[in-house]
């Protein structure tokens, strides 16, 4: 390869690599406020630590398809996103928790007529974004998480 290639090469892979990193980090943003929040136990509200959890693993799956250069819509629906990656066999996560989180982030999000989440249902919420989260962390260059 010639030297400007490999420059505009690397260049490229840089920039594509602080975009990947930046969803990185608002999901761990998000994971940290649902895992430090749950410790409030009875008192934690419990839709924000649902809502966050939902956020954690759309951000992860969004950096991955950006990192694939694969173009997506403005959407919290986590099966839609899945959808554009051909990874389907790679993630150890059902329809029903996609479903269930994606709710957290449409519904959930606002006031309404639904049922409050249970600190149980909380406590799930959280556990499946660290699940899918360190699936898709295997997924991703670990030039990608190097200081994130």
């Amino acid at each position: 390869m010639q030297l400007k290639k490999v420059k505009f090469y690397m260049q490229r892979n840089n920039d594509l690599f602080f975009i990947v990193k930046s969803w990185i980090r608002k999901a761990e943003n998000d994971l940290k406020n649902a895992s430090n929040t749950i410790k409030m136990k009875d008192d934690c509200p419990t839709d924000t630590i649902c809502f966050h959890a939902q956020q954690c693993v759309e951000k992860y799956l969004k950096a991955l398809l950006v990192l694939h250069g694969i173009d997506f819509p403005k959407t919290p629906e986590i099966k839609k996103l899945i959808s554009l990656l051909s990874i389907p066999g790679r993630l150890d996560f059902s329809q029903e928790e996609q479903i269930k989180l994606s709710y957290y982030a449409t519904v959930t999000r606002y006031p309404g007529d639904y049922d409050e989440m249970t600190l149980a249902e909380a406590e799930q919420a959280v556990k499946i974004a660290k699940r899918v989260r360190n699936q898709i962390r295997k997924l991703l260059p670990k030039e990608v998480l190097k200081k994130v």
